[in-house]
C-alpha cells in the first residue's frame, strides 16, 4: 500500500456510450449495452471508467451540448440504470468519471430559453450576449467548429457567443450565478457518488474584457481572448475550494494549448489533479493548421513526451494517451495500421503503459480498432468536420470535397466513433438494428470475438501490460530518462527506483534497427515483448519492425 492518490496507479477507459455498445437495437449504443459489457472492462485491468456525457441533449455535438445536467438522455436509460451502472462498477472496484461541460451549453437549457426571451429576468445574464447591427458580428472571433463564433437571436434581438456549435452558446462565467449554478450541479453529481469528473474545454471559460477582436491570421482566429483568460484561474480555484476540496475524486481538465510552463498553475497545489495537453496529438498540423497533414518525426514525438516527463518528475503527475473520441485512431496515426496493425498497436500500447502518469485507453484501442474512409461529405456524420468543410467550400479555400478527403479521412473525429466491433455478426455486434454511424469495413477482421482467438492479440497484450503495470512499482512511478533522443526509429527510456530499473526499447518503424546501448545489460531480462523470439540482453540491441520489449535489471 502506499500512500499516493489512487488515480496515480489507475489505468482509465473511456467509453463514448453512442458507439459502445447497444443494448435495445435502435443503433445507439446505451447504459445498459456498457452493464452488460463490465465483465469484458473488468478482464481488462481498468481502474476507472471515463464516461461522455449522457446527460439529456438535442445531440447536435453528441451530447457535448447539455440541455439538462441533472437528467439522462432516454437514448441512454435512466438515471435508474446509471444508479445500476455505477453500483456494478463499483462492485468490482471500478471507479466512475463523467464528462462535464461548463464552458456552454446546449441552446435548448432551460436557461438559455429564459436568457433569450427575458434579457431582464433572472438568466438574461447568463450568456454571453452583444447588441448591435444584425449584418456585423461583435468581434471576429471564429467558433472552433468553421465560421463565426457568434449568431444573431431574432427573439432577443442581439448576438451570442458560441466558440463551438452554433447550438453551443458560451455560459459567462463573469456573472456569479452561473458560477453557483454548474458548482451545485457538480456537487449534485458527487453526492450521487461519482469518483470524478472530465473537464471539458475547461481553460476556455475566461474571456478578455470587452471581448476585443483577435488576430486575424491565428489559427483560431481570437484565442488569445479566450484560451487561459485573465479570471480562468480564479474561477477554476473557486470550484475547487467549494467542489473538489476533500473529495477522494480525479479531476481532469481538457486544455487546449497548454504549454508545460503553464501546467504548474492547474495541478499539484492548483484546482486540478490532472490536465490533457495536446502537443503531441497537434504534431501532424500542417501548415495549414488542423485541416492540414504533415508526417510526424520520431524525434518530435519524443522530445515533446519527454519534456512533459520532465516537467512533472518533481512534482505534477502526467496524463498518458494517444485516442479519446476527438482524436483519430492511433494505429493509423502514429502507427502501420496494414502490414504491422498488431505489432505496431501494441508498441504504441508500451509507451502509453511505459511513461510515468496515468493512461488513458479509449475504446476500441485495445483491440487496434483503425481509421476508416468517408467517400462523401454526407458520409461524415461530426458536426465539427461538417462545419469546416462547408465553410472552406464556401470560402473557395476548396474547390470540392475531394480535395480535403485525405485529411477528413485522416483527422475527423468520425474515426473514433464508429461503433466497437465486438464481433463479426451484424454491425460488428454492436447492435441488432442500424447502427447510427457506419460501422468500419474492417470489422469481420478487427473485432474482440477474433483477438480473443489469436495466439497473439493486441487484446491480450494489453490485459498483460495493464497487469504488469499495476503491479510493478517500477513503472508506476519509477524516475523516467530518454535514451538516444535523436534517433528517428527507436523510442528507448528508463524507469528507475533505487537500484531497480525497467529499459523501455520500442522499434517505431517499419525496419529491422540495431543500436549498441550501453545502458542495456547482459542479464537483463524481458519482463513482456510483442515479439514470441527470444530477447537477448545488450548491450547490442535489436529490434524488428515495432518489436517492444520491456527489460528488468539491477542498476
Amino acid at each position: 500500500m502506499t500512500d499516493r492518490p489512487w488515480w496515480q496507479e489507475a489505468v482509465v477507459y473511456q467509453i463514448y456510450p453512442r458507439s459502445f455498445n447497444d443494448s435495445d437495437g435502435d443503433g445507439i449504443g446505451d447504459l445498459r449495452g456498457i452493464i452488460d459489457q463490465v465483465e469484458y472492462i473488468e478482464a481488462l485491468g481498468i481502474d476507472a471508467v471515463w464516461l461522455s456525457p449522457i446527460y439529456r441533449s438535442p445531440q447536435y455535438d453528441n451530447g457535448y451540448d447539455v440541455a439538462d445536467y441533472r437528467a439522462i438522455d432516454p437514448l441512454f436509460g435512466s438515471m435508474d440504470t446509471f444508479d445500476e451502472l455505477q453500483e456494478t462498477l463499483h462492485d468490482r472496484d471500478i471507479r466512475l468519471i463523467m464528462d462535464m461541460v461548463v464552458n456552454h451549453s446546449s441552446s435548448e437549457h432551460a436557461w438559455f430559453e429564459a436568457s433569450r426571451t427575458d434579457p431582464d429576468g433572472p438568466f438574461g445574464d447568463f450568456y454571453v450576449w452583444r447588441e448591435g447591427d444584425p449584418d456585423q458580428p461583435p468581434n471576429n472571433w471564429e467558433s472552433a467548429f468553421g465560421g463565426p463564433a457568434w449568431t444573431y437571436d431574432d427573439i432577443r434581438g442581439a448576438w451570442y457567443l458560441h466558440l463551438f456549435d452554433v447550438h453551443q452558446p458560451d455560459l459567462n462565467w463573469e456573472n456569479p450565478e452561473v458560477r453557483s449554478a454548474i458548482i451545485e450541479v457538480m456537487g449534485w453529481w458527487f453526492e450521487k457518488g461519482l469518483d470524478g469528473y472530465r473537464m471539458d474545454a475547461v481553460n476556455l471559460l475566461s474571456k478578455s474584457e470587452g471581448l476585443p477582436d483577435g488576430d486575424p491570421n491565428g489559427e483560431w482566429v481570437g484565442q488569445e481572448h479566450f484560451i487561459n483568460g485573465p479570471r480562468l484561474l480564479e474561477f477554476l480555484r473557486m470550484m475547487s475550494d467549494e467542489v473538489f476540496e476533500g473529495t477522494d475524486t480525479m479531476i481532469v481538465g481538457e486544455m487546449p494549448q497548454l504549454d508545460v510552463a503553464e501546467a504548474h498553475a492547474f495541478i499539484g497545489d492548483g484546482p486540478f489533479d490532472l490536465v490533457f495537453p495536446f502537443e503531441h496529438v497537434d504534431l501532424d498540423f500542417g501548415p495549414g493548421g488542423r485541416w492540414d497533414v504533415r508526417p510526424i518525426e520520431l524525434s518530435e514525438l519524443k522530445a515533446v513526451f519527454d519534456k512533459w516527463q520532465r516537467a512533472m518528475a518533481d512534482s505534477g503527475w502526467n496524463t498518458l494517451f494517444f485516442e479519446n473520441h476527438d482524436q483519430p485512431r492511433s494505429v493509423s496515426r502514429f502507427g502501420d495500421a496494414t502490414r504491422y496493425r498488431y505489432e505496431s498497436a501494441t508498441a504504441l500500447a508500451t509507451i502509453l503503459l511505459g511513461l510515468r502518469g496515468t493512461p488513458f485507453i479509449y475504446q476500441g484501442q485495445e483491440i487496434g480498432m483503425t481509421n476508416r474512409t468517408f467517400p462523401s461529405l454526407q458520409s461524415v456524420h461530426d458536426v465539427d468536420t461538417i462545419r469546416n468543410v462547408q465553410a472552406k467550400l464556401d470560402t473557395g479555400e476548396i474547390s470540392s470535397y475531394e480535395e480535403i478527403r485525405p485529411v477528413i479521412e485522416h483527422r475527423s473525429r468520425d474515426n473514433s466513433r464508429t461503433p466497437f466491433q465486438w464481433d463479426d455478426s451484424h454491425a460488428a455486434g454492436f447492435t441488432t438494428g442500424d447502427p447510427w454511424i457506419a460501422v468500419n469495413p474492417n470489422y469481420p477482421e478487427i473485432n474482440v470475438a477474433s483477438e480473443e482467438e489469436r495466439d497473439a492479440s493486441i487484446l491480450d497484450y494489453y490485459r498483460e501490460l495493464i497487469a504488469l503495470r499495476s503491479a510493478d512499482q517500477t513503472l508506476i512511478d519509477g524516475q523516467y530518462e530518454l535514451l538516444a533522443p535523436a534517433h528517428e526509429a527507436l523510442y528507448l527510456f528508463t524507469r528507475t527506483t533505487g537500484t531497480d530499473q525497467r529499459l523501455v526499447a520500442i522499434n517505431l518503424s517499419g525496419e529491422m534497427e540495431t543500436i549498441v546501448l550501453e545502458q542495456l545489460q547482459e542479464d537483463a531480462e524481458v519482463l513482456i515483448g510483442n515479439y514470441d523470439a527470444s530477447a537477448a540482453g545488450g548491450p547490442e540491441l535489436s529490434l524488428a519492425p515495432y518489436e517492444a520489449r520491456i527489460y528488468r535489471q539491477s542498476v
